[in-house]
């Protein structure tokens, strides 16, 4: 497989993603499958996108429940059946007897996480809920996980592992706010969303800290459309959820959802 021909369709900085990638094709050529780590759907795109290069590999993706958003790939030979494969995806999850724990919100469980020494790529999704938190690990560090979470941002917690039927998967949450813009650039809706100033949000996007639909996206200008999913470091992400329509003075009515 010609990496530099590849290259073309993707970032620099995904370069060294896609090189993996097409490693992992390139050993399923030759019979050896791939169980990856966790995947974001960007990632996961990139993957689908090797795969279907080659008549003779085929690819899976579970993150251990329907509407996951991250999740394994097995990479394999097209004459494995891949269905009934194990994934190795183990569901933890966290209670607690403090009443503190309602508090507790997605980047509170993903810091503790984090803070013992784990690898994003070893986590799926994250589900909080008023009564604890759901979220899904790599079978290979499930055990490590369950002992050593003991506590989440000073709130003591308790861990066990449920089989994946158990999952109580969260209902996303969008804080709706309509907006009036000039143009659809992302500049302007970033500003607008995060209530900045344009100047303050050329700097992140110049310097690669924003996102679209997962995807690292340097040029100000670009249009969104309905649909896309924009992440800024530092301050969350947002989807455009629908445009209205246009006033009589020519501004675009923009419906955002910020995810909670």
């Amino acid at each position: 497989m010609n990496n530099e021909n590849i290259y073309s369709h993707f970032h620099p900085d995904e370069h060294r993603f896609v090189d993996k990638a097409a490693e992992w094709v390139e050993k399923a050529e030759q019979h050896q499958a791939k169980l990856t780590d966790f995947l974001d759907p960007r990632q996961q795109f990139i993957v689908e996108s090797l795969v279907n290069r080659s008549q003779d590999v085929q690819v899976r993706f579970d993150g251990g429940h329907e509407q996951a958003e991250r999740k394994r790939a097995l990479i394999a030979p097209d004459y494995r059946v891949l269905d009934d494969e194990e994934m190795g995806i183990r569901l933890i999850a966290v209670t607690s007897l403090d009443d503190k724990l309602k508090e507790l919100d997605h980047s509170d469980y993903m810091g503790s996480i984090l803070a013992l020494g784990m690898k994003r790529d070893k986590i799926g999704d994250i589900h909080v809920s008023d009564t604890g938190c759901h979220f899904l690990v790599a079978e290979e560090v499930a055990d490590y996980m369950r002992l050593h979470l003991q506590q989440v941002h000073r709130v003591h917690v308790q861990t066990e592992l449920l089989p994946l039927e158990k999952l109580q998967a969260s209902v996303v949450k969008l804080e709706e706010m309509n907006l009036s813009v000039a143009s659809m650039r992302l500049d302007g809706i970033v500003s607008d969303v995060y209530h900045l100033s344009r100047a303050k949000i050329l700097v992140p996007i110049k310097a690669g800290r924003c996102k679209v639909n997962w995807k690292q996206e340097e040029d100000s200008s670009r249009a969104l459309k309905p649909g896309d999913v924009v992440s800024l470091q530092g301050f969350g992400r947002f989807k455009v959820l629908e445009v209205e329509g246009v006033t009589k003075k020519g501004r675009f009515r923009v419906k955002i959802g910020k995810y909670a």
